[in-house]
């Protein structure tokens, strides 16, 4: 990460001054790059930046919005909080290709279809931003990310909001984000219980490069197509994925089993004050963040700080209290479990579901045998 922060500093520096009085040819070309998914979590959905091509004035510049600094003081704290501080950084196309090339990530280009002068009122929009405190701008998943900036921007020069999504819009935020990674279990459970309903409406804002892609391909203006036909830059090496167990649901499932079956007081005691501290987890950065996508998280309901209280009357063996919680509590998963019946993700908490309501009866029917011998 520093190599590519100090890359991009020394081309800053270089174009700072330059880029800003250069006039571009009528050979200069403005295109959308979009690159493909990687296997890091923050590369899962792929990237979107600017590309400026003009051979009479030796330029061949990438303009990228998706550049963050992981030694940023207090990094995860300000990245859950919602204040990070992204920034946008330009940087040789040549050694951005090789970049991409390096982690086997394709890239495809459109080039957009604009009279000259739009051309260099979006150059010069992008450099003055360079030079200004608008270079910097916080890190929202949906709202504030590599692609809706570029739409933002491209679509301020074209004087409308001529890039969009196709209404009318029937697909959620979580329905397009699920598929990115079915082949990372542990990130696709993580993302799906951390996020609240603000994924769970329309999708109504550009905010996936693919999605960004597929748009532009059938967007006008003035009846005329804004892209010419997608070029492929660089097409990432087919490499055939390998299944593994402890990267599948078949590894949590008998992880509960066991639990379930085993039916251990002090099993129990852990797995369920675990339970109740996600939970708490879960509603305290629902507050604490200011990421819409983490508030109002009905997942509360499943990892449920209650489970907490249930904890210490099991442990106490107070029976009476012990049962009154846990019928709260199914109460509870109850109407969360109604209320996930038409979400994408229910797949993923159905095992937490089940092993919830069959550790409960157990529970209840070995407290209620002691009763019987007494």
């Amino acid at each position: 990460m520093k190599h590519k922060l100090l890359s991009c500093l020394l081309v800053l520096i270089s174009y700072m001054s330059y880029s800003q009085n250069v006039f571009l040819s009528e050979q200069a070309e403005v295109s959308i790059l979009t690159c493909g998914t990687g296997n890091e979590s923050y590369s899962l959905y792929g990237h979107t930046a600017v590309r400026f091509k003009d051979v009479t004035n030796h330029i061949d510049l990438v303009y990228n919005y998706g550049t963050f600094d992981f030694e940023t003081p207090n990094f995860i704290l300000k990245f859950v909080k919602g204040d990070l501080q992204y920034f946008m950084s330009v940087s040789d196309y040549a050694n951005f290709e090789y970049g991409y090339q390096y982690e086997n990530r394709s890239i495809y280009e459109q080039i957009l279809e604009l009279p000259l002068v739009k051309k260099q009122q979006l150059f010069e929009s992008l450099n003055s931003d360079l030079k200004s405190k608008n270079r910097f701008y916080t890190y929202k998943f949906i709202d504030r990310n590599c692609t809706n900036m570029v739409v933002d921007k491209v679509n301020l020069v074209l004087g409308d909001t001529i890039i969009k999504t196709k209404k009318p819009v029937d697909i959620t935020y979580r329905e397009i984000l699920f598929p990115y990674s079915k082949n990372h279990f542990w990130e696709q459970l993580g993302i799906n219980i951390i996020f609240g309903t603000k994924v769970d409406q329309k999708a109504e804002r550009l905010f996936l490069p693919f999605d960004l892609l597929t748009v532009l391909k059938t967007t006008n203006i003035n009846n005329t197509p804004l892209t010419k036909e997608t070029t492929t830059r660089y097409e990432a090496r087919s490499i055939a994925y390998e299944t593994s167990f402890f990267n599948s649901s078949y590894i949590l499932i008998i992880i509960l089993s066991l639990i379930v079956l085993l039916h251990k007081k002090s099993i129990n005691l852990i797995y369920f004050g675990s339970i109740g501290i996600i939970g708490i987890f879960l509603c305290g950065v629902g507050f604490y963040s200011l990421h819409k996508e983490v508030m109002w998280n009905y997942n509360a309901l499943l990892f449920n700080p209650l489970y907490l209280i249930l904890v210490y009357y099991y442990n106490k063996n107070n029976f009476k209290m012990m049962t009154l919680w846990i019928k709260i509590i199914a109460g509870m998963l109850l109407i969360y479990l109604v209320y996930m019946t038409t979400k994408v993700h229910l797949s993923l908490m159905l095992p937490f579901i089940i092993a919830h309501f069959l550790l409960f009866s157990r529970m209840i029917l070995r407290k209620k045998k002691i009763l019987e011998k007494r």
